[in-house]
């Protein structure tokens, strides 16, 4: 004896139906990318419009910050509003179904729009970032080829000219093999470059001066101002220390300027977490107000009214 209730057939039909609305979340996605994308781009511009490489002109960089972060927030919560209520609003009704299913399926329709939004235009701005840091690293390196170019025309022609310029690297040891017991025969136009490679060679070593280099520069120093041997002595050790000083300044200054750029990017890593799950949040919130509003919605025929 068949004791099924007849009420299943209908039940059935309708459990094989898919709960996800493809259609109405593909359509949040994209209303959620595209919005996206115009915000950051209008952030950008203003934040561009904003800075200056002067340093007491343009807006600071605390002050920067702040606005990047806010915008980041209002361009999540806006867009992934707009998304998720697109997604709500644009799904099929899901009849005789319980409140609580009608909820849990909006707030998904909502954070699966709110999801693909976020990929697509992570993907898009990712392409635009690496176009843009390619096209930089290609005018720096021409800018820096340029640059040494010249240079290296110029400490060609200062340092003897071809014979110098091939020295590269090793011109300290050349000058170093080329030194007579005497340095009153020196060319005064190659004594600034050799006391340059002198300088440049303890300054990326220990940053102790050799002492065979130090007679030598003094020697220079000697010939060149009519010092004393002692005073020149005196005027080698005085300059060397001020160019140690200045390189250990500069690099004092790198580690501050590396050391600020980590904790910029953490703390911009970490507020990015917070906007995309504030996006996440409001894409939910927004498709389960829209999908309340879908259901709502009425359309007359002329058997009168009918709900949708």
């Amino acid at each position: 004896m068949n004791t099924t209730p007849q009420y299943l057939s209908a039940s059935t039909e309708r459990s094989t139906q898919s709960g996800v609305a493809w259609a109405a979340i593909f359509a949040g996605a994209a209303g959620a990318a595209a919005l996206s994308m115009i915000l950051l781009l209008l952030g950008s511009g203003l934040g561009f419009a904003a800075s200056s490489p002067w340093a007491d002109q343009g807006a600071s960089a605390k002050t920067l910050g702040v606005a990047t972060v806010v915008w980041l927030l209002l361009t999540q919560i806006l867009a992934s509003g707009l998304g998720g209520y697109l997604a709500g609003r644009l799904r099929v009704k899901w009849a005789s179904l319980h409140g609580d299913e009608v909820y849990f399926r909006d707030t998904a329709h909502g954070f699966l729009a709110w999801a693909i939004a976020t990929l697509v235009t992570a993907a898009l701005v990712g392409s635009l970032a690496g176009g843009v840091a390619s096209s930089a690293a290609k005018a720096g390196g021409a800018v820096a080829s340029s640059a040494m170019s010249v240079a290296g025309g110029a400490a060609a022609a200062g340092a003897g000219g071809a014979a110098a310029q091939g020295q590269g690297h090793y011109g300290y040891y050349v000058d170093k093999l080329l030194r007579g017991d005497s340095t009153a025969s020196n060319d005064d136009a190659q004594a600034p470059a050799a006391a340059g490679r002198v300088f440049a060679q303890a300054l990326t070593g220990d940053g102790q001066l050799d002492p065979q280099d130090r007679a030598y520069l003094a020697g220079l120093v000697a010939q060149r101002t009519q010092m004393s041997q002692s005073d020149a002595e005196q005027r080698v050790d005085q300059v060397y220390g001020q160019a140690r000083q200045a390189v250990e300044t500069a690099k004092t200054q790198a580690k501050q300027a590396a050391d600020t750029a980590a904790r910029l990017a953490a703390q911009l890593t970490l507020w990015t977490f917070v906007a995309l799950l504030c996006g996440a949040f409001f894409a939910s919130f927004a498709a389960l107000f829209g999908g309340r509003q879908r259901d709502r919605v009425q359309w007359l025929d002329a058997a009168g009214t009918r709900q949708l």
